[in-house]
């Protein structure tokens, strides 16, 4: 009998040793799932001033659940330059597939990559720079994103402007700084360009209602008047909870609001006036489709472009 149970205990001890080692290969955190190449880029939506001739960024590092990215070196970025769909890649980073919402940007307010200070700076129209800090110069961007298994993925961090940084009113010139640090978080957002679409279309205010014109693009149910154009926060950001905006410009009054995730949508037209360089906030325009689209509901999905040309009738 003891010659029986030995070699038994050692087949047995063997086997848990085996299946051991092959749960160990294949756990921890996922260890053996596929990895997908993930591209990171960065965009802007526009900021309302005239006197700014370009808002310049250095950055220093981009880290990914605390891993820097592949192919990275330190820029410095114009993110005025980055509207309508363009975008800067950034590097990127083998994935596995999943939700991730931790994000670092490493910023250099001191100088940019070629020595010259600042390294943060708005740029004005007569060539004099006004220079940017924070708090901080690690911005943490916790807005979720996916990575999807066997798709070309593409994680776009949208840099918004108008809710990042601020205009110090009551001064001689012009003075401006980073909002809070988190207002900075919030006011970027991060999506995986495999699932979004843009709305895009051209403006006839034959009314001449505005000396500018910008679009914002909410949630469809979301929009409140009364909170967004009273502005929210402590740098009392106006129109801060709209997805992105875009001003209409150009010989045919355009305007593209781009990397939208899919759902519904509501247009809302804002009318500005132009004050002494910058422009203020004059009313909320009335808006018709001109082939009857619901201004109020636009339906978006993934790589869809949706067309949505309009008339100003008035003011609301």
């Amino acid at each position: 009998m003891k010659h029986y149970l030995k070699p038994t205990a050692l087949v047995l001890a063997l086997t848990f040793f085996a299946v051991s080692c092959s749960k160990d290969e294949n756990d921890g955190g996922d260890a053996g799932a596929q990895s997908y190449n993930t591209t990171y880029k960065i965009t802007d939506a526009p900021i309302d001033n005239a006197n700014v001739e370009a808002v310049f960024v250095t950055i220093t590092d981009v880290k990914v659940d605390g891993q820097s990215l592949e192919g990275f070196t330190a820029t410095t970025v114009d993110l005025k330059a980055l509207v309508d769909g363009r975008t800067e890649t950034l590097g990127n980073l083998d994935m596995k597939a999943g939700t991730y919402s931790d994000i670092k940007l490493v910023l250099d307010f001191e100088k940019d990559v070629n020595g010259n200070a600042p390294g943060c700076y708005v740029e004005m129209a007569d060539g004099t720079k006004d220079e940017l800090t924070a708090a901080s110069n690690t911005i943490t961007v916790n807005d979720a994103y996916e990575v999807f298994a066997g798709a070309e993925n593409e994680v776009v961090l949208d840099f918004d402007l108008r809710k990042t940084i601020k205009e110090e009113q009551g001064t001689m010139s012009s003075d401006f700084e980073f909002v809070s640090m988190s207002e900075i978080s919030g006011g970027i957002r991060t999506v995986n360009a495999e699932i979004t679409g843009k709305i895009n279309g051209t403006v006839n205010d034959s009314q001449n209602t505005s000396d500018k014109i910008i679009v914002y693009a909410y949630e469809k149910g979301t929009f409140d008047a009364e909170a967004e154009t009273r502005g929210s926060g402590e740098s009392q950001v106006t129109f801060s909870n709209a997805v992105t905006s875009s001003t209409v410009s150009g010989l045919t009054n355009s305007y593209s609001l781009n990397f939208l995730e899919e759902g519904e949508y509501e247009l809302v037209f804002v009318s500005y006036t132009e004050n002494e360089g910058s422009f203020d906030f004059n009313a909320l325009l009335e808006a018709e489709s001109s082939t009857g689209l619901n201004l109020g509901g636009i339906s978006v999905t993934g790589a869809l472009q949706v067309s949505a040309n309009v008339t100003i009738t008035g003011t609301r």
